[in-house]
C-alpha cells in the first residue's frame, strides 16, 4: 500500500519540472490528483504522461475564476482535498532595482502572492481535518541575489502565510509547510551555457544542481503520515546553499 492510499490531491502549475515529478510519485503512492496548467497542450501532455488517476484542469493560478473553476470540479469528481501543493509561480529574473516594472511586479506578485493566497483559501472548504497544504517556496526568500527582488519578495510573503495560516488552521488539525527548493534541474536550464551552470553549480556545497525527483520525495514526505507532526516549516532542498 502508498503512502497516499486513496487520498485525493491537487497540484497546481504541474505540467513541468518539480510538480509534475510530484504528481507522478502521489499516483505512485495511491493517490488521485488533480493537476493544472496555463496551456492546453502542456496539460494534455502532462496528463497523458502520467496516465492514470490523473484529471488535468487548465487555468492560470492568479485568475480567481480559473481556480473557482477547479474546485468545482474537484469538488463534482471526488468530494475533497487531501493534500494541496499550491506549486504555481513564475519569476522575473535579472531585473535589478532600477529596472523593475509596475507590469512585471503585477505579473510575478499575482501568480506567487495572491495566486497562492486563494489557492489555499478556496481548497479549504473541500479540505477535512488533518489535511496536508504545502507551498512552493525559494531560497531567494532568504538569499540575496541580484536582479531578484520582486521574486525574492513574493516568495518571502509565502513564507509568511504559511506561519500565520499554521496558527489559523490549528483547530483544523491542518498542517502547512514551505518547500524551498534551491538550484533544481528544470526546463529554466535549456539552452544556458555550460559556464553559467557551472558558475550555479560552485554555489552548491553538494556540488551539483538538483533533480525535479529529489523535490517530489519531500513534497511526499510533508503530504504524508510521515510528517505528521510537521507543521509551520519551511524544508530547503538545496544541497546547502541556503544554509552557509
Amino acid at each position: 500500500m502508498g503512502k497516499l492510499e486513496s487520498k485525493i490531491a491537487v497540484i497546481t502549475g504541474a505540467t513541468s519540472g518539480m510538480a509534475l515529478a510530484t504528481a507522478k510519485l502521489f499516483v505512485e503512492e495511491g493517490a488521485y490528483v488533480f493537476i493544472t496548467g496555463r496551456r492546453q497542450e502542456q496539460l494534455d501532455k502532462a496528463v497523458k504522461e502520467i496516465g492514470r488517476n490523473i484529471t488535468g484542469v487548465q487555468g492560470d493560478a492568479g485568475n480567481l475564476s480559473d481556480l473557482d473553476r477547479l474546485f468545482a470540479k474537484v469538488k463534482a469528481e471526488k468530494g475533497r482535498i487531501d493534500i494541496l501543493f499550491a506549486s504555481a509561480g513564475v519569476g522575473e529574473f535579472n531585473v535589478p532595482i532600477g529596472s523593475v516594472t509596475e507590469g512585471g511586479f503585477d505579473k510575478v506578485f499575482n501568480v506567487n502572492v495572491k495566486g497562492t493566497l486563494f489557492t489555499v483559501q478556496k481548497a479549504l472548504s473541500l479540505m477535512p481535518d488533518g489535511g496536508a497544504i504545502i507551498m512552493n517556496g525559494s531560497i531567494a526568500s532568504v538569499k540575496g541575489f541580484g536582479g531578484l527582488g520582486v521574486y525574492s519578495a513574493s516568495k518571502a510573503a509565502v513564507r509568511s502565510f504559511a506561519r500565520s495560516w499554521t496558527v489559523d488552521l490549528k483547530a483544523r488539525k491542518i498542517r502547512v509547510n514551505i518547500i524551498s527548493p534551491g538550484t533544481i534541474d528544470t526546463g529554466v536550464f535549456v539552452g544556458v551555457p555550460q559556464d553559467v551552470k557551472d558558475k550555479f553549480v560552485s554555489l552548491i556545497p553538494m556540488g551539483r544542481i538538483g533533480r525535479p525527483e529529489e523535490i517530489a520525495k519531500v513534497a511526499l514526505f510533508l503530504a504524508s503520515d510521515d510528517s505528521s507532526f510537521v507543521t509551520g516549516i519551511e524544508l530547503f532542498v538545496d544541497g546547502g546553499t541556503a544554509q552557509i
